[in-house]
C-alpha cells in the first residue's frame, strides 16, 4: 500500500483557449508524444463546429461535455466468493475525464473522414444529446440502474 497520496498535479491550460480541460482534451487525443498534431487536430475540429453550428464552439465543447458526462458507474466489488456490480456515483472530474475518452474512441473508430472532422462531428452530436457518446452514456446508466440491488455494498 502507499505511504502517502500523490500530490495532485494541475493540468497544462491550451495556448488557444486557456482552458485546462481543452489542454486534458489535447492530451487524451495526442498519439505518440506528437501534441502539435494533437493541437491542431483539436483546434480544427473547433473551426468545424464554428463553421457547421455558427456558434462559439467552446459553448459548443462544454455543453456536450456535460451531456456525454456519466452521473453513475457501476464497480466490482468481491464479497464472499462473488463479484457483485456496485453502482457508485462518478466524480466530476473523473465523468470529465470518461467523456473525454469516449469522444476520443468513437471519433476514432470512424472511417473516411479526417480526425478533426470525425471528432467535430461527434462533439456536435453530443451537444444536441443524440450519437454513439451518448447511448454509451445511458447504457452505463441503465447497468447502474439494474444493478441498484447491490447499492448497498457501496464501500
Amino acid at each position: 500500500m502507499r505511504r502517502r497520496r500523490a500530490p495532485k498535479r494541475e493540468p497544462q491550460v491550451d495556448p488557444k483557449y486557456d482552458s485546462p480541460i481543452i489542454g486534458k482534451f489535447i492530451n487524451i487525443i495526442m498519439r505518440e508524444g506528437k501534441k502539435t498534431i494533437a493541437q491542431k487536430i483539436v483546434y480544427q475540429a473547433f473551426d468545424k463546429i464554428q463553421e457547421k453550428l455558427k456558434e462559439d464552439p467552446l459553448k459548443v465543447f462544454f455543453s456536450a461535455l456535460e451531456n456525454a458526462r456519466p452521473r453513475l458507474e457501476v464497480r466490482p466489488r468481491r464479497i464472499g466468493g462473488a463479484t457483485y456490480q456496485v453502482p457508485v456515483e462518478v466524480p466530476k472530474e473523473r465523468g470529465i475525464f470518461i467523456a473525454l475518452r469516449w469522444m476520443r474512441d468513437f471519433a476514432r473508430s470512424k472511417k473516411g473522414k479526417p480526425m478533426s472532422v470525425k471528432l467535430a462531428d461527434e462533439i456536435i452530436s453530443a451537444y444536441k444529446n443524440e450519437g454513439a457518446v451518448i447511448k454509451k452514456k445511458e447504457d452505463t446508466h441503465k447497468m447502474a440502474e439494474a444493478n441498484r440491488a447491490f447499492a448497498h455494498f457501496r464501500w
